[in-house]
């Protein structure tokens, strides 16, 4: 018989992974904006200017600088 709470955890979607761009470092972590023009704050480090992942309100990495290309549906 399978676990009941994993099974309910396999409900639950994942956390986004979000790509945004770093405008300011502020006490133990970054400000960060969406290409949609949302700021968002994450925890961890990144210098101003970098293009960064970020998962569930901390950052998973330097992204790479590409051009963002927005469709909507």
């Amino acid at each position: 018989m399978p676990n009941l709470y994993t099974e309910f955890k396999k409900l639950i979607p994942d956390a986004p992974l979000l790509v945004g761009d770093v405008i300011t470092v502020v006490d133990g972590g970054v400000l960060v904006r969406l290409p949609g023009g949302a700021e968002i704050r994450a925890r961890g480090e990144a210098a101003m200017g970098d293009r960064v992942f970020v998962r569930d309100g901390a950052v998973e990495g330097k992204a790479p600088t590409l051009p963002v290309v927005e469709i909507r549906v």
